[in-house]
């Protein structure tokens, strides 16, 4: 009788699942803080106070700190420790250069990849910015206008450009939360954006450059002061910010 020799079987080759690090979860919360006013703009960044609120050790808290510091939302300065950024009137238009540099590259991309794919999703976050706008609440329509933007970008399929956008967004909204009088957000939405968005269905790259600019240009002049008579919507500057919870850890499988 013919013997058999068992095979060996190889083991099931498993690809481990990268999991977020403290320092990351850290991280992504205090950006999220910031960008809701959570961490009001030029408060003190207490590492005894938030390592206690957030349930983490200070170690990987002065590490998730100092990320931020580099990216420019956070501001250390000597013998005053570190506090949340403040974007004043005279740097709002540096940002929204740098936005319209990344946010125009994107468009660049969109039409050279073909923009019907992702029209669909621009036009729900038009859409979107569109309805809110029709209401009172600030903090709302200024999420449908960043997110829109972010869309854009995301859209174009590069993972730094959408990394500088994230970063550019908060500080999109520094800059409107450091206004001494509140928050305050455009209540009517711009043509400029019907303009952007039927220039990129045409795959006119001028066109949506030009819209973009003429779009980035309006809202400097808004929040510079420069332009008053744009109807606007407020939240006032004494309004409890939302508090800050624990940090909430994945259980290991």
């Amino acid at each position: 009788m013919a013997s058999h020799t068992p095979r060996a079987v190889s083991p099931i080759s498993m690809v481990r699942v990268a999991r977020p690090s403290t320092v990351d979860l850290i991280t992504a919360e205090l950006r999220k803080a910031i960008f809701t006013g959570a961490l009001p703009v030029g408060s003190p960044i207490g590492e005894v106070e938030m390592s206690s609120q957030l349930g983490v050790s200070r170690s990987p808290l002065r590490e998730s700190t100092q990320r931020l510091v580099q990216e420019g939302l956070l501001t250390a300065s000597p013998g005053r420790g570190m506090r949340v950024s403040v974007i004043g009137p005279e740097h709002v238009a540096d940002v929204y250069d740098a936005r319209l540099a990344i946010e125009s590259q994107a468009v660049r991309l969109i039409v050279k990849s073909g923009a019907a794919a992702v029209t669909d999703a621009l036009e729900r976050a038009y859409d979107e910015l569109v309805t809110v706008s029709e209401g009172t609440d600030a903090r709302a329509i200024g999420d449908a206008d960043i997110e829109f933007h972010r869309v854009l970008v995301d859209s174009a399929g590069s993972r730094r450009l959408s990394h500088y956008m994230a970063t550019l967004a908060i500080e999109t909204r520094i800059a409107s939360l450091s206004d001494p009088n509140g928050y305050t957000v455009r209540r009517s939405v711009s043509e400029t954006y019907r303009e952007l968005l039927d220039a990129i269905a045409a795959g006119d790259v001028s066109a949506a450059f030009l819209a973009l600019e003429r779009q980035f240009a309006e809202a400097v002049a808004r929040l510079t002061g420069e332009d008053e008579n744009v109807e606007t919507v407020e939240t006032p500057a004494d309004e409890e910010p939302p508090a800050i919870g624990p940090i909430e850890f994945a259980e290991e499988v």
